[in-house]
């Protein structure tokens, strides 16, 4: 008999405290100007991983600093000491954690944002520039697109999976959970069968938030799951070899910090593994580019060198509409 799953904490980012934009010129108030601003990141966190696979994709690390920050958040509420003073700069007496990502303005020492879809946009859209040699992460037409696959990886991948594998919830509603996120990995599956990336030949913000999902589905979600589950997630080949795939890219694989992923997720949760836990779907390890996941050293201060249709179809829509 499997063991009974886990019970964790979610992951799923509440309400932003801070959402600035980084706008066209000086009369938008903050404004793209090389090392004026600094991402402040946790690569074991999703969102953050997002951001760092982003701005190594566009090679931001002259333009815009990284800052690194533990893998396990230090302070007693969950976030990061490190960060508490610059949510006391902008929100006297802030409630609630520090929690990363952040993007700060080094002139006013104050946060912009910590809104992780408003900071991957503002990194592609005024920092990236007109160079050729960077990729149109964010291309004209495509907004409502990737806008849905925000959605869908927030909740039909990462709430679903959570959902499938939540101690203390009924059985119905476990497979309620399951079945809807094996629909969406058999659409995904079949919209990959005849092009490189989801939305195309190119990579886009799409695959940066599919493929972190994926990463989360295999090393947190599936500890939740039993051995059942877990071989039904691993049954779709295209999917998994996208995921090998863009592993294998330096800008995807250099971030992935397998051993901060996992005693971050241990942090937060309580009781026993499922029977999943036993079932890996890759070896992350084994197809990242240089054959060994990013582990990353005690952070310092700054880091500048930051481094065919079936039945259940994907259709992609923006989030709202009907």
């Amino acid at each position: 008999m499997p063991a009974a799953p886990l019970t964790t904490l979610s992951f799923l980012p509440s309400l932003p405290s801070f959402r600035g934009r980084i706008g066209r010129d000086a009369r938008s108030g903050y404004y793209a100007v090389p090392r004026r601003f600094r991402l402040h990141l946790t690569p074991s966190c999703p969102h953050c991983l997002r951001i760092a696979i982003t701005h190594s994709l566009l090679g931001l690390e002259e333009t815009l600093p990284v800052v690194l920050l533990p893998a396990v958040p230090d302070g007693p509420d969950g976030g990061h000491s490190a960060l508490r003073p610059l949510y006391e700069a902008g929100s006297h007496r802030h409630k609630g954690p520090a929690a990363a990502p952040v993007l700060s303005d080094t002139w006013t020492g104050r946060i912009v944002s910590t809104h992780a879809p408003d900071i991957l946009s503002d990194l592609a859209l005024r920092f990236a520039g007109d160079a050729p040699d960077r990729p149109v992460l964010y291309p004209h037409g495509a907004e409502a697109e990737i806008e849905a696959v925000e959605h869908l990886c927030e909740y039909r991948i990462d709430e679903a999976a959570q959902h499938a594998g939540q101690a203390g919830v009924d059985a119905t509603a476990r497979r309620t959970a399951l079945g809807s996120l094996l629909r969406t990995l058999v659409s995904l599956e079949w919209r990959l069968a005849d092009q490189e990336f989801l939305l195309g030949d190119e990579p886009t913000a799409a695959d940066v938030w599919l493929w972190v999902s994926l990463v989360q589905l295999d090393t947190v979600h599936r500890l939740h799951l039993d051995a059942t589950a877990v071989h039904a997630v691993a049954d779709h080949p295209r999917l998994w070899a996208y995921a090998r795939r863009l592993a294998a890219h330096p800008a995807f694989g250099r971030h992935l910090d397998l051993d901060g992923i996992a005693r971050r997720h241990h942090a937060h949760c309580r009781g026993l593994e499922a029977a999943g836990a036993a079932v890996q779907i890759l070896d992350w390890a084994a197809h990242i580019a240089g054959g060994a996941a990013v582990r990353h050293c005690p952070p310092r201060k700054e880091h500048p060198d930051g481094f065919m249709e079936p039945k259940h179809a994907l259709h992609l829509r923006p989030s709202g509409s009907a």
